[in-house]
Protein backbone atom coordinates (compact mmCIF):
# COMPACT_ATOMS: atom_id res chain seq x y z
CA UNK A 1 0.00 0.00 0.00
CA UNK A 2 1.48 3.33 -1.10
CA UNK A 3 1.97 6.00 1.54
CA UNK A 4 0.27 9.33 1.09
CA UNK A 5 2.52 12.38 0.96
CA UNK A 6 2.20 14.31 4.15
CA UNK A 7 3.74 17.56 2.99
CA UNK A 8 2.96 20.41 0.65
CA UNK A 9 4.90 19.65 -2.54
CA UNK A 10 4.57 23.22 -3.85
CA UNK A 11 5.95 24.67 -0.61
CA UNK A 12 8.84 22.20 -0.68
CA UNK A 13 9.71 23.11 -4.28
CA UNK A 14 9.50 26.83 -3.45
CA UNK A 15 11.86 26.39 -0.49
CA UNK A 16 14.25 24.33 -2.59
CA UNK A 17 14.13 26.96 -5.35
CA UNK A 18 15.31 29.61 -2.89
CA UNK A 19 18.10 27.30 -1.66
CA UNK A 20 19.25 26.73 -5.25
CA UNK A 21 19.11 30.48 -5.90
CA UNK A 22 21.38 31.10 -2.89
CA UNK A 23 23.99 28.41 -3.56
CA UNK A 24 23.45 27.12 -7.08
CA UNK A 25 22.89 23.49 -8.00
CA UNK A 26 26.41 22.27 -7.24
CA UNK A 27 26.68 24.24 -3.99
CA UNK A 28 23.35 23.04 -2.60
CA UNK A 29 23.65 19.76 -0.73
CA UNK A 30 20.88 17.35 0.15
CA UNK A 31 21.37 18.53 3.72
CA UNK A 32 20.78 22.13 2.58
CA UNK A 33 17.60 20.95 0.88
CA UNK A 34 16.36 19.06 3.93
CA UNK A 35 16.97 22.15 6.06
CA UNK A 36 15.28 24.45 3.55
CA UNK A 37 12.25 22.25 2.95
CA UNK A 38 11.90 20.65 6.38
CA UNK A 39 11.74 17.25 4.67
CA UNK A 40 13.90 14.23 5.28
CA UNK A 41 16.14 13.07 2.45
CA UNK A 42 13.94 9.98 2.02
CA UNK A 43 10.91 12.20 1.37
CA UNK A 44 12.86 14.25 -1.16
CA UNK A 45 13.97 11.15 -3.04
CA UNK A 46 10.49 9.59 -2.86
CA UNK A 47 8.79 12.73 -4.18
CA UNK A 48 11.36 13.92 -6.74
CA UNK A 49 13.59 10.93 -7.44
CA UNK A 50 16.83 12.84 -6.87
CA UNK A 51 18.34 16.21 -6.14
CA UNK A 52 18.23 16.81 -9.89
CA UNK A 53 14.52 16.00 -9.98
CA UNK A 54 13.90 18.62 -7.31
CA UNK A 55 16.06 21.07 -9.25
CA UNK A 56 13.97 20.50 -12.39
CA UNK A 57 10.82 21.17 -10.38
CA UNK A 58 12.46 24.34 -9.02
CA UNK A 59 13.31 25.50 -12.56
CA UNK A 60 9.68 24.93 -13.58
CA UNK A 61 8.42 26.89 -10.59
CA UNK A 62 10.90 29.70 -11.26
CA UNK A 63 9.64 30.01 -14.82
CA UNK A 64 6.05 30.03 -13.59
CA UNK A 65 6.71 32.69 -10.95
CA UNK A 66 9.11 34.97 -12.80
CA UNK A 67 9.32 34.38 -16.56
CA UNK A 68 5.63 33.74 -17.30
CA UNK A 69 4.40 36.98 -15.66
CA UNK A 70 7.18 38.91 -17.43
CA UNK A 71 6.08 37.48 -20.77
CA UNK A 72 2.45 38.30 -19.96
CA UNK A 73 3.47 41.87 -19.09
CA UNK A 74 5.21 42.24 -22.44
CA UNK A 75 2.13 41.04 -24.27
CA UNK A 76 -0.23 43.32 -22.35
CA UNK A 77 1.10 46.70 -23.42
CA UNK A 78 0.19 48.74 -26.46
CA UNK A 79 3.22 51.04 -26.49
CA UNK A 80 6.37 49.04 -27.22
CA UNK A 81 8.84 51.44 -25.63
CA UNK A 82 6.71 51.86 -22.54
CA UNK A 83 6.19 48.16 -21.86
CA UNK A 84 9.83 47.24 -22.50
CA UNK A 85 10.95 50.04 -20.21
CA UNK A 86 8.51 48.81 -17.57
CA UNK A 87 10.07 45.34 -17.79
CA UNK A 88 13.59 46.72 -17.32
CA UNK A 89 12.61 49.04 -14.46
CA UNK A 90 10.76 46.16 -12.80
CA UNK A 91 13.82 43.93 -13.10
CA UNK A 92 16.09 46.61 -11.66
CA UNK A 93 13.66 47.22 -8.78
CA UNK A 94 13.48 43.49 -8.03
CA UNK A 95 17.26 43.10 -8.13
CA UNK A 96 17.94 46.15 -5.94
CA UNK A 97 15.28 45.11 -3.38
CA UNK A 98 16.82 41.65 -2.98
CA UNK A 99 19.01 42.00 0.10
CA UNK A 100 20.07 38.35 -0.13
CA UNK A 101 21.58 38.67 -3.62
CA UNK A 102 19.55 35.71 -4.84
CA UNK A 103 20.56 34.65 -8.32
CA UNK A 104 18.22 34.30 -11.23
CA UNK A 105 17.81 30.53 -11.37
CA UNK A 106 17.95 30.56 -15.18
CA UNK A 107 21.16 32.59 -15.29
CA UNK A 108 22.66 30.54 -12.48
CA UNK A 109 21.94 27.27 -14.26
CA UNK A 110 23.78 28.42 -17.37
CA UNK A 111 27.11 28.67 -15.56
CA UNK A 112 26.98 25.28 -13.87
CA UNK A 113 27.76 21.83 -15.27
CA UNK A 114 24.07 20.90 -14.81
CA UNK A 115 23.34 23.02 -17.93
CA UNK A 116 24.55 20.05 -20.01
CA UNK A 117 21.74 17.84 -18.74
CA UNK A 118 19.26 17.71 -21.65
CA UNK A 119 16.26 18.33 -19.36
CA UNK A 120 17.89 21.40 -17.84
CA UNK A 121 19.09 22.65 -21.24
CA UNK A 122 15.55 22.31 -22.61
CA UNK A 123 14.13 24.38 -19.75
CA UNK A 124 16.79 27.06 -20.12
CA UNK A 125 16.35 27.25 -23.88
CA UNK A 126 12.57 27.22 -23.71
CA UNK A 127 12.44 30.01 -21.14
CA UNK A 128 14.88 32.17 -23.08
CA UNK A 129 13.13 31.53 -26.41
CA UNK A 130 9.76 32.44 -24.87
CA UNK A 131 11.11 35.72 -23.56
CA UNK A 132 12.79 36.52 -26.88
CA UNK A 133 9.56 35.67 -28.75
CA UNK A 134 7.51 37.96 -26.52
CA UNK A 135 10.00 40.77 -27.00
CA UNK A 136 10.09 40.14 -30.75
CA UNK A 137 6.28 40.41 -30.92
CA UNK A 138 6.30 43.72 -29.01
CA UNK A 139 9.17 45.10 -31.08
CA UNK A 140 7.75 44.02 -34.44
CA UNK A 141 4.37 45.53 -33.55
CA UNK A 142 6.14 48.67 -32.32
CA UNK A 143 7.98 48.93 -35.63
CA UNK A 144 4.71 48.58 -37.55
CA UNK A 145 3.17 51.35 -35.44
CA UNK A 146 6.20 53.60 -35.88
CA UNK A 147 7.13 53.44 -32.18
CA UNK A 148 10.45 51.68 -32.81
CA UNK A 149 12.89 52.49 -35.64
CA UNK A 150 13.20 49.86 -38.35
CA UNK A 151 16.95 50.22 -38.90
CA UNK A 152 17.54 47.07 -36.79
CA UNK A 153 15.63 43.82 -37.01
CA UNK A 154 13.15 43.00 -34.27
CA UNK A 155 14.94 39.65 -33.89
CA UNK A 156 18.30 41.28 -33.20
CA UNK A 157 16.75 43.79 -30.81
CA UNK A 158 14.91 41.05 -28.91
CA UNK A 159 18.08 38.99 -28.54
CA UNK A 160 20.05 42.02 -27.38
CA UNK A 161 17.39 43.02 -24.84
CA UNK A 162 17.25 39.52 -23.34
CA UNK A 163 21.05 39.54 -23.11
CA UNK A 164 20.94 42.94 -21.42
CA UNK A 165 18.18 41.91 -19.02
CA UNK A 166 20.08 38.80 -17.96
CA UNK A 167 23.29 40.83 -17.71
CA UNK A 168 21.54 43.15 -15.26
CA UNK A 169 20.68 40.11 -13.14
CA UNK A 170 24.30 38.97 -13.14
CA UNK A 171 25.69 42.39 -12.29
CA UNK A 172 22.99 42.92 -9.67
CA UNK A 173 24.36 39.90 -7.83
CA UNK A 174 27.66 41.76 -7.55
CA UNK A 175 26.37 45.30 -6.99
CA UNK A 176 22.61 45.68 -6.50
CA UNK A 177 22.79 49.48 -6.44
CA UNK A 178 19.62 50.68 -8.16
CA UNK A 179 21.16 53.82 -9.67
CA UNK A 180 24.03 51.86 -11.21
CA UNK A 181 21.70 49.23 -12.61
CA UNK A 182 19.32 51.87 -14.00
CA UNK A 183 22.17 53.58 -15.84
CA UNK A 184 22.97 50.27 -17.54
CA UNK A 185 19.29 49.68 -18.26
CA UNK A 186 19.01 53.13 -19.86
CA UNK A 187 21.95 52.34 -22.14
CA UNK A 188 20.28 49.08 -23.16
CA UNK A 189 16.96 50.81 -23.75
CA UNK A 190 18.68 53.38 -25.98
CA UNK A 191 18.74 50.68 -28.69
CA UNK A 192 15.06 51.54 -29.15
CA UNK A 193 15.85 55.14 -30.17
Amino acid sequence: MARTREFDVDAAVAAAMEAFRRKGYEGTSIRDLTEATGLGSGSIYAAFGSKEGLYLAALDLYRQRYATPLIAMLRSGSDAREVIREVFVGAVDEISRDGKHLACLIVGATVEPIRDDPRVAERLGSTTRSLEAALFDVLAEGQLRGQIPTDRSATDLATFLVTSLQGLRVMGGINPDRATLMRSAEVALSCLD
